[in-house]
């Protein structure tokens, strides 16, 4: 069954999921981590509410049968260790069909998580995880050599990864036709890296060409995927390189990461390595694959007529089980950056002279002297939230409250999602919100000041707020 098999790229599937496997841990890491605070059953956003407002239907999850923190946290970390044992090889030291069955059992569990993970999880790169991660299902292990149908959907996803991505750019903000995008991106990206202040000083001619190549990367060489080795190899390797430059540049989670394991399935390594053939796969691997290579096919229609559509969405998932999505990022690229800073005091009635004592988070910029961190790929799910919510308060209108108030609590879970908590012993009286404009400060005044950022105070975003009954504040 030659036509069924690319024993040439045996080494590609092998980097594939070990790769996969590696974000799938991170992944779980982030839910089992940031879970209590966020969606648990006294987070901000609480599942048992959730799963109350919907059906197995419309949000697939094991945790409609039973949901718990415990059995949530069960869950993240079961996910984490399988992840680890497929980074190990446990996928390939066990038969075909069990080696199918734990990829299934690590994609049903994490689609568990992102179906009740509300707008904590609303992210393109959960439905790209788990749109890689059902195909992974069907690339087979040691005991055959990978199929060529499944190859091709990888290939057909990272396409419309990269394809959606350069169309809603060319179509949306008019400075990415200009090439002028870049003059602003990185300082005005959802969360900077700590490279991402000299990136946005380099040469402005330079930022034209990042534009420009990237346009060439996301519209004319997705089209070269399909082409024979090596113009497949070579287009991939170019979709690697502009992803690490975006890894070097900012904080995205895993999407870049999974984009380059994504470009790996491609890369024909045979020149080094030779062809690595297999026994016929059994007939009903065959089968199976060539029918949810049908199903995947015919479901691509609406993702299909999405990019094609003058009115694109990005990031969009047409089915609950985020089979067949569409993608697509930065359409619109903001010109200023404004940060909300949250502070605290134990004054119970603020006055002119009141010290206000600040929060601060991991990842979003706050303090001006701070330089920004190295996240990537693991996703800090708060502080993305808090950079929507600077947006527009529109955006945090279902959990900023609950947040704010879990601050005046003093509740453990939420306090470790941030990086300082300025009150160690007792919680806040009072906690309000400051919306800052944000701007890289130049060489010169990173020099004299130590700062990497200028700060300016535009206006008022939470006016001074007390838990409305005191009597829930736990003993100090």
């Amino acid at each position: 069954m030659e036509w069924f098999t690319a024993p040439d790229l045996w080494l590609s599937r092998i980097v594939f999921q070990r790769g996969l496997a590696g974000l799938y841990c991170v992944a779980f890491l982030s839910a089992a981590l940031q879970f209590r605070a966020l969606i648990g059953e006294r987070g901000m956003l609480p599942v048992p509410e959730y799963l109350r407002r919907t059906r197995p239907r419309q949000t697939p999850s094991l945790f409609h049968w039973r949901y718990s923190d415990r059995l949530f946290a069960a869950v993240a970390w079961s996910g984490a260790a399988l992840a680890l044992a497929l980074v190990a090889g446990a996928g390939d030291a066990v038969p075909l069909p069990v080696s199918m069955l734990l990829w299934l059992l690590l994609w049903a569990m994490y689609l568990s998580i992102v179906n009740v993970g509300q707008t904590w999880y609303a992210f393109g790169w959960e439905s790209l995880l788990l749109e890689t991660g059902f195909l992974a299902v069907l690339l087979g292990n040691d005991e055959t050599g990978p199929p060529v149908l499944v190859l091709f959907l990888l290939r057909w996803l990272l396409f419309r990864v990269e394809f959606g991505a350069g169309l809603i750019k060319i179509r949306g903000d008019p400075c990415w036709r200009k090439l002028t995008c870049l003059y602003h991106h990185h300082e005005t990206q959802p969360m900077p890296g700590p490279l991402s202040w000299f990136f946005h000083h380099l040469p402005r001619p330079l930022h034209r060409v990042e534009a420009a190549a990237n346009h060439v990367v996301q519209l004319l060489v997705p089209f070269l995927l399909f082409a024979p080795q090596p113009v497949a190899t070579v287009a991939a390797g170019l979709m690697v390189a502009t992803q690490l430059w975006l890894v070097l540049s900012g904080n995205f989670a895993w999407l870049n990461w999974l984009t380059v394991v994504l470009a790996l399935t491609v890369v024909d390594a045979s020149p080094l390595t030779g062809a690595h053939p297999r026994p016929d796969p059994p007939l009903w691997y065959v089968v199976l694959v060539v029918a949810v290579t049908a199903l995947v096919l015919a479901r691509s229609y609406r993702p299909v007529r999405n990019l094609l559509s003058r009115h694109q969405a990005m990031n969009r998932s047409y089915d609950p089980f985020h089979l067949v999505n569409t993608y697509g990022a930065f359409g619109t690229v903001g010109r200023v950056r404004d940060e909300i800073v949250v502070e605290g005091t134990d004054e119970p009635v603020p006055h002119p002279g009141t010290v206000w004592r600040e929060y601060g988070f991991r990842g979003k910029p706050g303090d001006p002297r701070r330089m920004p961190r190295q996240f990537a790929p693991y996703h800090l799910r708060l502080d993305w939230l808090m950079w929507f919510a600077a947006l527009s308060p529109g955006y945090a209108r279902a959990w900023f409250g609950p947040f704010v108030e879990r601050l005046l609590d003093g509740d453990r879970d939420t306090l470790r999602l941030l990086a300082h908590n300025p009150f160690p012993g007792a919680p806040p009286v009072l906690v309000r919100a400051r919306l800052y404009r944000y701007r890289y400060t130049t060489w010169r005044e990173l020099r004299a000041t130590g700062a990497w950022w200028h700060r300016t105070l535009v206006r008022e975003y939470l006016p001074p707020t007390r838990l409305r009954d005191p009597a829930h504040r736990p003993p100090p």
